[in-house]
C-alpha cells in the first residue's frame, strides 16, 4: 500500500514529505509534544481520555510533514477504541514514522507499547518524555542504553518547556529520509489478523537496565495526599467542600464586576441614542438599540464576570490533576446504576460544554454505558447556564442575606450540581434497567501525578477557547433574538405565545414568559435569562437591574428556586444535539436525549411548586 493511496483516504494528501504518527499511553504529555511540534492548540488537560479522536497537523517549519496525534492507549491488543484505533492506523500504512510518546517517570508500563508497536513496524522513534518531572522523583532514564536495548531512536524531551524538541525533529527527520531511500516495509494483508501480544517481562527486564532511581520524597507525599483524596471519608468530603469554594469564589467576585458593566453599557447605549435621535425612524431605532445592542450588552454584564472567574477556577483544577480524582471516587456510584467511573469524567467536561461531553462519551469502550452516558450528558450544567444560576442565586437569594449571602449562594449552588449529578445517576439507572439493560464493563483508571499548575497555560485556555469562545456564541445569537423578540413584541405576538404558556408556566412555579425565554434560548443555552429580562422589560438590563424587573413581574423566593431548577434541566443546545444526532446516528437516541431533560425539569418543577406552596 503507497502513501498516497492511504493519504486520499485520510484527507492528508497535502504532506508530501511523510506522515509522523503521535502514539503513546494516557496523560504522557503526548498532545503536548503535539502542540510543540505542529504550533496548534490541542487541549491538554492532566487526566486520562482528554484525546479521544486523531488531530491532524503540519510540522512548525516542514508543511509538508504531516503530524497525527492518535487517541491514547495502553497496548495494541484492542480492548478500547482508542487502541483499535492505533492498531489500525499502524496496519493500514497511513504513517511513514511513529513517535510513541513515554513518561520516563513509569518507564516500564509504557514500554509495553513500545514493544508492541515494534512488533508491527521498525519505523519508530522513542520520545521519553517528562524527564524533568521524572528527576523530581529520583527517576534518571539513560537514553543511550535504551537506544542500543530497543535499536530505534531515543529522544529525551520536556516538552512543555520546549526540551529536548530539536533533537526529536531530527530523529524524525532522519526516520522519514531513510523510509525514502530505502523500500519502505509494508505491513501485508496477512498481519491484519495479527495482534501483538503484551510484552510486561521483557519490558520489566529493560527498565532494570536502563533506568536509576533514588529516594523519592515528592512522590511519598503525592502518596499522603492521594490517600486523602481518594479516601471513602475525606474524598467524598472534599468534592463538595471544593466545588463550594469555586463556586463562593465565583458568585463574590462575579457581582460588582457585573453591575460596573451593566452601569457602563447603560451609560453608552444612552449616549449613543441621544447622539443617533432623529437619525432613525423610532421602529428601527428600537429595534437597534432596545433589541440588539441593549440584548448584547446584557449577554456580556451578565455571563463575563462569572466565566471569566469561573473558567480559570476550573481549569486550574483540570491542570492540577484533581478530576481524575473526582472520577475515582464516583466509580462506585456509577458502577451501581449500571455504568462507570468514566462517566464521570464526561461529566467534567460537560460542565465545560455538553457537546463536547457529549464527544468525549468516545473514552468508554462499552457502547451500552456509552449510550447512557451521551443521553444523560446534558442533565450536567454546561458553561452557558451558570451565568444564570450565578446571577438568579446571586441577585434573589444570597444577595437578600447581607454579608453572609456569598455563602448561601455557594452552598445553594453546590446542592443544585449535586442535584443534577442525582438526577443524572437515577436516568442512568433507569436507562440501564429499560432501554440499555446489560452488565457493567470493567474500569481502568490511571490517577496522573499532581503537577504544578502552568498559568499562563491557564490564563489563556480558560479565557481564550471557554469565556470568550462561549461568550462569542452567545453574542452571535444573542444579537438577532434580541431583533426577533422586539418584532414579535411590536406585532404583540409576543404577549399571545406568553399567555398560551402561562398555565403549563403556573404549574411550574414560574410563568409564561419564562417558559418562552427557555423555548427561544434553543440556539444557545446562555440566552435564557437575558431574553427572558427582554420579554419583561421590553429592554435588556444587566445585573444592577436585574432584581428590580423580576420583582415588578411577580417573582418571590418560589419562583426563583422554580426558575434555577429550570435552568439546571431543559432542552440541550442545538449544538449539543446535533454532535448526539452525529455520534448516535439516530434520531430516536436524539429525541430521547432532548426528552431527558425536558421531563426531568417539568417533573421537579411541578414538585417543588407544589411542596414550597404546601408549607408557604
Amino acid at each position: 500500500m503507497g502513501l498516497t493511496r492511504h493519504r486520499e483516504g485520510n484527507g492528508a494528501r497535502e504532506f508530501r514529505g511523510g506522515i509522523v504518527a503521535l502514539m503513546g499511553n494516557p496523560n504522557v504529555g503526548k498532545s503536548t509534544v503535539f502542540n510543540a511540534l505542529t504550533g496548534l492548540s490541542r487541549h491538554t488537560g492532566n487526566w486520562t481520555g482528554k484525546t479521544v479522536d486523531s488531530a491532524v497537523g503540519a510540522m512548525r517549519g516542514e508543511r509538508g510533514i504531516g503530524v497525527c496525534d492518535l487517541p491514547g492507549c495502553y497496548q495494541l491488543s484492542p480492548t478500547s477504541p482508542e487502541e483499535r484505533i492505533a492498531r489500525d492506523f499502524i496496519l493500514g500504512g497511513r504513517a511513514d514514522c511513529f513517535v510513541v510518546v513515554c513518561d520516563a517517570s513509569c518507564l516500564e508500563r509504557n514500554l509495553n507499547l513500545v514493544l508492541q508497536t515494534l512488533a508491527l513496524t521498525r519505523r519508530v522513534v522513542v520520545c521519553v518524555n517528562l524527564i524533568d518531572e521524572a528527576a523530581k522523583r529520583g527517576v534518571t532514564v539513560n537514553g543511550g542504553e535504551l537506544q542500543k536495548l530497543l535499536g530505534v531512536p531515543i529522544v529525551l524531551t520536556n516538552a512543555a518547556k520546549g526540551k529536548g524538541l530539536n533533537d526529536l525533529k531530527k530523529a524524525i527527520f532522519d526516520m522519514l529520509k531513510g523510509e525514502k531511500e530505502n523500500e519502505k516495509g509494508e505491513i501485508t494483508a496477512e498481519r491484519w489478523d495479527f495482534v501483538p501480544t503484551p510484552q510486561w517481562a521483557e519490558a520489566e527486564r529493560i527498565t532494570r537496565a536502563c533506568v536509576e532511581r533514588d529516594s523519592d520524597p515528592r512522590g511519598a507525599r503525592q502518596l499522603k495526599l492521594d490517600r486523602f483524596l481518594t479516601g471513602k471519608v475525606t474524598g467524598r468530603l472534599m468534592l463538595p467542600l471544593l466545588l463550594a469554594v469555586v463556586f463562593f469564589i465565583t458568585m463574590e467576585g462575579a457581582n460588582r464586576p457585573s453591575e460596573l458593566l451593566s452601569r457602563a453599557f447603560s451609560a453608552a447605549l444612552s449616549w449613543l441614542r441621544t447622539a443617533c435621535s432623529g437619525a432613525l425612524p423610532p421602529a428601527v431605532e428600537e429595534a437597534l438599540f432596545d433589541g440588539v445592542l441593549g440584548t448584547l450588552a446584557t449577554v456580556v454584564s451578565v455571563m463575563l464576570p462569572p466565566m471569566a472567574i469561573f473558567f480559570p477556577l476550573f481549569t486550574l483544577l483540570e491542570d492540577l490533576g484533581f478530576l481524575p480524582r473526582i472520577a475515582f471516587n464516583s466509580d462506585h456510584a456509577f458502577s451501581r446504576c449500571g455504568s462507570c467511573g468514566k462517566q464521570a469524567l464526561t461529566c467534567c467536561m460537560g460542565f465545560g460544554c455538553s457537546a463536547a461531553g457529549v464527544v468525549g462519551c468516545r473514552i468508554i469502550e462499552s457502547p451500552r454505558e456509552r449510550m447512557a452516558a451521551i443521553l444523560t450528558n446534558p442533565l450536567i450544567p454546561c458553561n452557558g447556564r451558570f451565568p444564570a444560576l450565578t446571577a438568579l442565586i446571586g441577585v434573589m437569594l444570597a444577595g437578600a442575606l447581607g454579608a453572609g449571602g456569598g455563602v448561601v449562594g455557594a452552598l445553594v449552588l453546590t446542592g443544585l450540581i449535586f442535584l443534577a449529578v442525582g438526577v443524572m445517576l437515577l436516568f442512568t439507572k433507569l436507562l440501564s434497567a429499560t432501554v440499555l439493560r446489560g452488565k457493567a464493563s470493567h474500569f481502568v483508571l490511571e490517577l496522573p501525578p499532581f503537577r504544578k499548575p502552568r498559568i499562563g497555560r491557564i490564563v489563556v485556555r480558560s479565557m481564550l477557547d471557554r469565556t470568550l469562545f462561549v461568550l462569542g456564541r452567545a453574542a452571535a445569537v444573542a444579537a438577532p433574538a434580541g431583533l426577533v423578540i422586539r418584532l414579535l413584541m411590536q406585532s404583540g405576538a409576543i404577549g399571545s405565545i406568553r399567555a398560551f404558556l402561562e398555565p403549563a408556566g403556573r404549574l411550574m412555579g414560574v410563568d409564561g414568559a419564562t417558559l418562552l425565554a427557555f423555548a427561544l434560548a434553543f440556539p444557545a443555552n446562555e440566552l435564557a435569562l437575558p431574553l427572558l429580562i427582554g420579554i419583561y422589560s421590553g429592554t435588556a438590563a444587566g445585573t444592577a437591574g436585574l432584581a428590580s424587573v423580576l420583582a415588578l413581574n411577580g417573582w418571590t423566593a418560589k419562583t426563583a428556586f422554580c426558575a434555577l431548577i429550570l435552568t439546571l434541566f431543559h432542552c440541550p443546545c442545538a449544538a449539543t444535539l446535533l454532535t448526539i444526532r452525529r455520534e448516535t446516528r439516530s434520531l430516536r437516541w436524539t429525541a430521547l436525549s432532548a426528552l431527558v431533560p425536558i421531563s426531568a425539569g417539568a417533573v421537579l418543577c411541578i414538585a417543588a411548586n407544589g411542596i414550597w406552596s404546601l408549607f408557604a
